[in-house]
């Protein structure tokens, strides 16, 4: 009988070897996860690292954060300088960019080259005379969207200054006629520089604001008057295209139809219309405007000019 001593048997053997392929499998787990579990320590470090780098600001961030797109800062405007800006209205607190200027012969000339030149500017004389011309003709002006400066005399500023107000507060453009109405290219200095010098006063005193335009009575202001006005800040000027609105009785016929024939002879690109508080002209504007129009014209906003001559 042979001993069993010294031999494994069979069935035993091919159990151990079993066995320790599971060991090994085992073991073979245990690494892998080991060093996934190392890989995946390092990994978040690694990218904790970089998230740490990435935020840090950069020249450019810090740059940004001082604008005004930053919440944490507030933005700066900058001080707009005198020809970036026009004339800021009381009753209106907004900076009109300058689009245009006045040349020497009055007309009207966009800023921009190729901007549209079909302009006009729109102008009345010799007020404040009365609410009942100055709301009706207001209304007209609304529905055109269009602007226009109100020259006015400061004898009867100081008589009405309600009417002042009116226009003011209904968005018409106050420009300085003189106080009386007369021709100064005749008169001394002292005589013309008060006939401007008080109504940029009362003006100030009614509205707040003093004028920037300055229209001498019958266009004669002389080298005089432009040197009074200069001295004030205001823009001289007369007219390119008379309306004749001030030579029509008011007896006569056919007012409006004269009104539009007398301003489309003479139209042209930039036109600075003179016309005048009058019952007839009030009467004919909207006939006028509504034929501007369809010759392609648009209208001027005052505070939108240059306030000086080139």
């Amino acid at each position: 009988m042979t001993s069993v001593r010294g031999k494994i048997p069979t069935h035993t053997s091919k159990l151990k070897e079993s066995e320790m392929k599971k060991v090994g499998k085992g073991t073979a787990v245990l690494l892998a996860a080991t060093f996934l579990l190392a890989s995946c320590s390092n990994s978040s470090e690694n990218s904790n690292a970089v998230k740490e780098l990435n935020n840090q600001p950069t020249a450019a961030a810090t740059e940004a954060s001082a604008t005004p797109s930053s919440p944490e800062k507030p933005a700066i405007l900058a001080t707009p300088s005198p020809q970036a800006t026009a004339i800021k209205d009381k009753a209106s607190p907004t900076e009109f960019p300058l689009l245009y200027h006045m040349n020497k012969n009055y007309d009207i000339i966009p800023n921009e080259a190729g901007a549209n030149k079909k302009i006009i500017l729109l102008t009345f004389d010799d007020g404040p005379k009365e609410a009942a011309m100055i709301n009706p003709l207001m209304d007209i002006l609304d529905k055109h969207h269009a602007k226009a400066i109100f020259f006015v005399n400061g004898y009867r500023v100081k008589a009405h200054p309600e009417l002042l107000e009116l226009i003011h507060s209904r968005g018409g453009i106050i420009g300085n006629h003189s106080w009386d109405h007369i021709v100064l290219k005749d008169q001394p200095y002292a005589k013309v520089k008060q006939q401007l010098e008080d109504v940029q006063k009362i003006v100030k005193k009614v509205i707040g604001e003093a004028p920037h335009f300055f229209r001498p009575p019958h266009g004669a202001g002389g080298d005089v008057g432009k040197k009074v006005a200069a001295e004030n800040g205001l823009l001289y000027m007369t007219w390119s295209v008379g309306s004749l609105d001030w030579e029509m009785k008011e007896k006569e016929t056919g007012k409006t139809d004269k009104l539009i024939k007398n301003v489309s002879s003479q139209l042209h690109s930039g036109s600075n219309i003179l016309m005048h508080e009058l019952p007839w002209t009030v009467e004919g504007l909207e006939t006028l405007l509504t034929t501007l129009e369809g010759k392609g014209y648009s209208f001027v906003d005052p505070r939108s000019i240059e306030l000086k001559v080139r």
